[in-house]
């Protein structure tokens, strides 16, 4: 059982989302504008946020990044736009997944349940790293659940930490698309070569220095760092 708020102005995704989210035994708080939300994070432990990103008051990016300014929680984005630069914007500012309109109410719970599957066993997984590549020197911490690249601290969302930790478990191996997302974030779903090519975009942009993840032309990605 998780605490979920939902943020969406038409009343029939809403409730239908509510709905199908209460069948998994989840609590769920409503909102159909962005007024409200942040004071409700501050006030109750929230496990999930899913929201629009069009919004009668304003921007869900916006609202992304002043969460994610205070708190990790993950976050679902509901959008009816499609293009590979809204997805990247969206996981910039810190969305977890991106769930493009018209979209599966049954596939969104699965994705939410996915996402706080890997969010619970994230918890409890202690391990550290450390990799160099050319003159940086990369350090990972499970305990902390900290990244730094020549002690300047990488923030990551929980899906771009995912897809890191297991590129980094499987150093030097090189990894198609469609594992690195059934084994890193635990669904496969339409689109979903698309959504790792965003996530991996994204990850290169933070890390700063895209050689730590190399593309294999026709197949997927291999992680880089040198393991000191």
């Amino acid at each position: 059982m998780a605490k979920i708020i939902i943020v969406e102005d038409n009343e029939s995704i809403r409730e239908s989302v509510r709905a199908y989210l209460e069948l998994e035994n989840h609590i769920v708080y409503e909102f159909g504008r962005i007024e409200g939300v942040y004071d409700a994070m501050k006030h109750k432990e929230i496990d999930l946020l899913i929201f629009d990103i069009m919004l009668p008051d304003g921007n869900g990016l916006a609202l992304a990044k002043r969460i994610r300014a205070s708190y990790d929680t993950p976050i679902i984005m509901l959008t009816a736009k499609v293009s590979e630069s809204d997805r990247i914007t969206g996981f910039e500012v810190g969305a977890d997944d991106y769930v493009v309109k018209p979209f599966s109410v049954k596939e969104l719970v699965l994705r939410v349940n996915a996402l706080l599957k890997r969010t619970n066993k994230e918890k409890n997984k202690p391990f550290n790293y450390r990799f160099k590549l050319k003159s940086s020197v990369m350090n990972i911490d499970g305990d902390t659940h900290k990244i730094t690249i020549n002690d300047k601290e990488i923030k990551l969302t929980q899906a771009e930490w995912e897809i890191l930790n297991y590129l980094v478990l499987n150093d030097n191996i090189v990894l198609d698309r469609s594992r690195i997302l059934g084994e890193s974030l635990d669904y496969l779903a339409e689109g979903s070569e698309r959504t790792i090519d965003t996530h991996i975009k994204a990850i290169r942009k933070k890390l700063g220095d895209p050689g730590w993840i190399e593309t294999i032309r026709g197949y997927g990605y291999k992680f880089f760092g040198e393991k000191i």
